[in-house]
């Protein structure tokens, strides 16, 4: 006799585990705690078997739509999974083992999906980066690559899926994070290829179809107001910190972040010099910045405001952190800069009339752009040398400080002494 839900929802636990047979094999086990399950009997390669097929009534009794009107989420129930595992045995398949490898599967596609593997990826890369980076790619991620493609087996994405989530990162005017984003998905997916979760890389050479973006350079005024703003800096009515702070931007013509966040445990007045660690410097090397006559005289001021602190540049709020970065965006814009010059202006300005003037002023390329810390991406730790052309560059330096005090006295400077 057949079953039908009624009869199954009736049924009552007893004493012992009972069985409502529907036929085929098919039966409800009734446990005494009154939990229902439905099981498949059979007999493969001469052996009685039993296989479980799913909670009543989470798995019903019959197949069907959980909403008829729309035709949305076909329901498998117990009959038609007796079923599929009759066909199974027909075929010489044992459904116990077959289920077992689905899965088997099932876990692994789990493991393999973009998130996962994505993840995966940041806490391998991560070990090399700073906290602050490890915490950006993965926002970036969550935002704008997690929503489309989080469960998706790694293996199946394809270009065109990938270039849809990318148009839509696009469509929202963010073109400088949809670059990010596809440079960061292909790296995840060169990863996947190097760990064998996938073959391919929908990513390869898929830049060519990102929207071109206009390329904005950081503001640089004129060399020729260069000198006008030495001595609006000098003139400058806020924080001395602050002045200081713009005056070094000048002379060592660092990144903004590793002079605000510099402490004093690298900078060393005697020798002049300032070494810079590697996890503040933008390719992840340390970079040893020799310090001119008129650099050590400032950090000197500096040491008696702030030199029993961490911070060459203490935040004025939380004394144990740095300041802002902002700071010195700041200041120029009160001075009247606003648009017209950046903290980066000053390595622009800097790098534009060095190498300018290299051959008259007698100094090598090289040395102009290892001071920068332009250093190739490809060149292994192992083989940079932080303190390559160090008494070039130290004289260079000096040089370069001698030649801003000499144009902000309005001196017209022919050439610097070699």
């Amino acid at each position: 006799m057949k079953l039908s839900d009624i009869t199954i929802r009736k049924a009552k636990p007893e004493a012992k585990p009972r069985k409502l047979s529907d036929g085929g094999g098919l039966y409800v086990l009734i446990h005494p705690n009154g939990g229902k399950y439905w099981q498949l009997a059979y007999r493969f390669a001469g052996k009685q078997k039993t296989l479980a097929l799913g909670i009543y009534p989470d798995v019903p009794l019959a197949s069907h739509w959980l909403d008829p009107k729309t035709k949305q989420h076909w329901i498998k129930g117990a009959r038609e999974l007796r079923d599929e595992a009759r066909k199974l045995i027909a075929d010489d398949i044992d459904p116990s083992a077959a289920k077992q490898t689905q899965k088997r599967m099932d876990k692994i596609a789990t493991a393999n999906t973009f998130e996962a593997v994505a993840r995966e990826w940041v806490a391998t890369r991560g070990t090399r980066w700073t906290a602050g980076h490890v915490a950006l790619t993965l926002r970036s991620l969550e935002v704008n690559a997690f929503p489309v493609l989080k469960n998706r087996p790694i293996a199946d994405i394809s270009s065109s899926e990938l270039l849809a989530m990318v148009r839509d990162i696009e469509k929202r005017g963010a073109l400088e994070i949809a670059s990010r984003v596809l440079q960061r998905c292909g790296a995840i997916f060169r990863y996947a290829i190097a760990t064998d979760r996938c073959k391919n890389n929908p990513a390869f050479k898929m830049n060519e179809g990102l929207t071109l973006r206009t390329t904005k350079n950081y503001s640089t005024i004129d060399q020729g107001d260069f000198p006008k703003l030495l001595r609006d800096i000098d003139g400058y009515q806020g924080s001395p910190l602050t002045t200081h702070a713009m005056q070094l931007m000048a002379l060592t013509f660092t990144r903004t972040g590793e002079l605000i966040e510099a402490k004093w445990c690298e900078i060393d007045l005697t020798r002049g010099e300032w070494l810079i660690p590697a996890e503040r410097m933008k390719m992840r090397r340390p970079h040893l910045v020799p310090l001119a006559r008129q650099a050590i005289e400032i950090f000197r001021e500096l040491e008696k405001l702030t030199g029993d602190m961490e911070h060459v540049f203490p935040n004025r709020n939380e004394p144990t952190k740095p300041a802002s970065k902002a700071i010195i965006l700041r200041a120029l814009g009160r001075m009247g800069y606003t648009g017209k010059m950046t903290g980066h202006g000053f390595r622009s300005a800097a790098s534009t009339m060095l190498n300018e003037n290299k051959s008259k002023w007698g100094i090598h390329k090289d040395t102009i752009e290892l001071q920068l810390a332009h250093v190739e991406k490809n060149a292994s730790r192992a083989t940079y040398n932080f303190a390559e052309y160090l008494e070039e560059r130290r004289a260079m330096m000096q040089q370069w400080a001698d030649h801003l005090d000499a144009i902000k006295a309005g001196a017209k400077v022919i050439a610097l002494r070699a």
